[in-house]
């Protein structure tokens, strides 16, 4: 199932929470950043059995990124900063992960786009991870690369939009009433800066 998690709600998954920074330190080379501890939003998700399967994290653009830090080279050094455009980051996905399980958090990203009425996620990853998202129908526009194949690094943009949450909705096999149905239970209404609270 997809979860929603951030700040207080944390402390209700221990577990699952270790384990995502686990499996992160396995794709990054760490667990935890400094943008972690800016009261991110994560979509996680969870497996039958409990365990983490993959997770992505979401901070608005308009407070600290890691884009902003990091990556703004990439944007031709301009800062991307917009109420309705926020950064995607920390894509991983578990060993134990699914065939599906890449398109379950593109499906739960666009719903929490959606749901906050957002207009685009902005996010940097390698070429292998942007034709993951390629491949899963959640296409990013490169704004900008930096480096050679295979290691490019592509500053990416995706829309958030209620074609994009159909069609990932039928690639992950999750109706989607029930990808509502999380996303209502994790937020019951709050507007995107309650949530980062």
């Amino acid at each position: 199932m997809l979860l929603y998690l951030s700040g207080a709600a944390m402390r209700h998954f221990p577990d699952l929470v270790a384990e995502m920074f686990i499996d992160r330190t396995g794709c990054f080379g760490m667990g935890r950043d400094v943008y972690d501890g800016l009261n991110p939003i994560y979509v996680i998700w969870q497996r039958p059995d409990g365990g983490h399967g993959g997770s992505m994290r979401f901070l608005p653009t308009l407070g600290r990124t890691m884009l902003d830090d990091q990556f703004r080279r990439l944007g031709g050094g301009r800062r991307i900063a917009h109420a309705k455009v926020w950064e995607l980051s920390r894509f991983c996905l578990s060993s134990a992960a699914g065939p599906d399980t890449g398109a379950c958090l593109m499906l739960g990203a666009v719903a929490l786009g959606v749901g906050f009425g957002l207009s685009r996620a902005v996010g940097v990853g390698d070429a292998g991870l942007m034709r993951l998202f390629g491949q899963t129908g959640w296409v990013p526009s490169i704004l900008g690369t930096d480096g050679v194949c295979p290691g490019d690094i592509n500053l990416g943009l995706w829309e958030f939009s209620d074609d994009a949450r159909r069609r990932l909705a039928r690639r992950a096999n999750i109706a989607l009433p029930l990808s509502r149905l999380w996303f209502d239970q994790a937020f019951g209404g709050k507007d995107p800066a309650a949530a980062c609270r």
